[in-house]
């Protein structure tokens, strides 16, 4: 992919897994919590956390969530009849990948994990 904006710093880390659990919202807003204190990011605000409440596909129920950070923000999507989580980590200062994958895997205990940057 073309950079476009070189002067502008950017990392974003997709961490995709299956949950060994199921995921309420209480999980969610306890990740955000974990994963910016491991990584060293600030919050500004609460986590939007939204749930479709039985509209649309019933294999797409579960959450979308987002949580806005000094530096960006982190967006996390939950199928809850798959218990599959996907989450987009997304600032404009650099962290150490690893800790964020070693951090999203234990905290929803991941077997297996797939995970790319860009």
């Amino acid at each position: 992919m073309k950079d476009l904006a070189p002067d502008i710093v950017r990392q974003r880390c997709l961490v995709e897994g299956f949950a060994s659990r199921k995921v309420v919202e209480a999980d969610i807003r306890d990740y955000f919590k974990s994963v910016t204190g491991r990584l060293g990011l600030r919050a500004y605000g609460e986590p939007t956390i939204f749930s479709p409440g039985g509209i649309g596909k019933d294999g797409n129920q579960g959450f979308d969530a987002f949580i806005p950070l000094i530096d960006s923000g982190i967006s996390l999507y939950y199928w809850a009849s798959r218990d599959f989580v996907s989450i987009v980590i997304y600032t404009c200062k650099s962290f150490d990948e690893a800790v964020a994958v070693e951090a999203t895997k234990e905290f929803f205990g991941f077997k297996d994990a797939a995970w790319q940057s860009f």
